[in-house]
């Protein structure tokens, strides 16, 4: 074969630096936004934060008004201005390293903060965040107490794997036989010895701690109480034997097996609700997260109106002192300091093109939901990633970033973007009902049924179908799991 040359035409997408950095700031949340911002801040000197700048502004003032410049000397912007020879002749080295004051150096092309105005610090008058002590983790709690125990070293190592070996709850699922595994090899604990270092935890601080399941943890807590304590013994019966009919609340069943008074049986069980079935639940350490709003959703002058959160947005701007310096910088100094200049202009028009991203899908969500905002979740319509993209021009992806971590304040609560959308099921008109509005048309029916006689499934199907929602009896149980609302024989309440 002789070699040739052949020309060929095609295309070819490629994701420039910026284009990527544009979808990493999309699909990032507040609190990451807000991180990112502050990494890129501190390796690009051209970029400042508006509240950092503010200090420095005030700590420059209250250094003058010390050293009494404000009174004895003009301002730097009222300095005769110097010719170049002048400059370089007389000018002291302390005059050639001073910035150039700008009142003005927030606003303007140099000074634009991409964000809202100022929002109020939420620290102390000192300027600190108030911190919270660390939580107590349940396995802290229950080792102070241990340790102010008298445990031979053998039991204390015994009940140290135990302590480890708790799930959330403050149960011990896996047995004994897991804490037996789990111990060094030269302890050599036998399965009966570990369980009676087992019930010696038990009566730690909180009450049942370390159970095997839920009989042993209300048993352990009914043990604690008093022997004079009215329906103590009647309500270990019922633990030990009846539990099951009790989360029925079936209390004339259980009044007849164990041959007691329905009145008796109603206050032992009444003493047992009053027991913690999630002992360790109250000292979970788990930090609770705070969702701050990324866009409102208010009604004004009769229609459904969208604006940014502005405590919300991120108050990045130039540095104008180092903007100012490009001019004066030369060789190797200037290319970089442009390139850094270029980069933060890049950074702060993505940041603009973020925000008008999510006005503008949310101004969707709004305008589509706006029945559900009036009326509640059921009237939820359907509502689908695609929808959003064509009425956008945006493709789903970009919408699917933009809605994630994302979240919305209304008058009937805080929800996140993704909320307001689900699929649809068939009515009888031809249209289609969300999911959530049919969930919320579950919830409403279970709510309101007969104690005694609650709707199976195939009962809720055949109800939403007189209301002209075509939906099957799967979907409905697949809809009722979702909640966490327990089947028809589980809900059997008596009279």
């Amino acid at each position: 074969m002789k070699p040739g040359l052949q020309f060929r035409l095609h295309q070819q997408l490629t994701l420039t630096p910026q284009l990527q950095q544009a979808i990493r700031l999309l699909q990032l949340s507040q609190l990451e936004l807000e991180a990112e911002l502050r990494q890129i801040a501190e390796s690009n000197p051209l970029l400042e934060f508006a509240e950092d700048a503010e200090s420095d502004a005030d700590a420059d003032g209250d250094a003058a008004d010390e050293n009494g410049f404000d009174a004895e000397f003009p301002s730097r912007q009222e300095l005769p201005a110097k010719s170049s020879k002048e400059d370089e002749s007389t000018a002291t080295p302390s005059e050639e390293l001073a910035p150039e004051w700008d009142d003005d150096r927030f606003h303007g092309e140099a000074g634009d903060y991409a964000g809202a105005p100022s929002r109020s610090n939420g620290g102390d008058e000192d300027g600190f965040e108030p911190q919270n002590a660390a939580p107590e983790s349940l396995q802290q709690h229950l080792e102070w107490q241990l340790n102010l125990s008298q445990f031979s070293p053998r039991d204390h190592a015994i009940a140290t794997a135990i302590i480890h070996a708790l799930d959330e709850d403050g149960y011990l699922r896996d047995g004994v036989e897991a804490v037996e595994v789990a111990l060094p090899a030269e302890l050599r604990a036998s399965a009966g010895e570990i369980e009676a270092v087992r019930q010696r935890v038990q009566r730690f601080d909180p009450t049942g701690i370390a159970s095997l399941d839920l009989r042993d943890c209300l048993l352990c807590q009914l043990s604690q109480f008093s022997t004079e304590t009215p329906f103590r013994d009647l309500a270990i019966r019922i633990v030990l034997e009846e539990l099951e009919l009790l989360a029925r609340n079936d209390s004339v069943k259980i009044a007849r097996r164990l041959k007691a008074a329905e009145n008796e049986v109603a206050s032992a069980a009444a003493l047992i609700r009053s027991l913690d079935p999630r002992p360790g639940a109250a000292l979970d350490a788990t930090p609770v997260e705070y969702v701050a709003p990324d866009v409102y959703a208010r009604r004004e002058a009769g229609r459904w109106t969208v604006s940014l959160n502005a405590d919300a947005q991120p108050r990045l701007g130039l540095n104008q002192h180092y903007c100012n310096l490009i001019a004066r910088a030369r060789g190797d100094d200037a290319t970089w300091m442009k390139g850094q200049l270029q980069e933060a202009r890049w950074l702060l028009k993505s940041l603009q093109s973020r925000a008008e991203t999510l006005t503008k899908v949310a101004e969707v969500i709004v305008r589509r939901q706006s029945a559900f905002l009036d009326y509640g979740p059921e009237a939820m319509h359907p509502l689908v990633l695609r929808e959003v993209a064509e009425e956008v021009g945006m493709h789903e992806s970009t919408i699917s970033r933009v809605t994630t971590r994302k979240y919305m304040h209304t008058p009937r609560g805080t929800f996140e973007l993704k909320h307001f959308f689900s699929s649809g099921v068939a009515t009888e008109d031809g249209g289609s009902a969300s999911a959530t509005a049919i969930q919320a048309m579950l919830r409403k029916l279970i709510t309101g049924e007969d104690a005694r006689r609650p709707l199976s499934d195939q009962a809720l199907a055949e109800e939403l179908h007189r209301r002209g929602i075509q939906v099957a009896r799967r979907t409905v149980a697949k809809y009722r799991e979702a909640m966490r609302i327990p089947s028809s024989s589980e809900r059997v309440r008596a009279g």
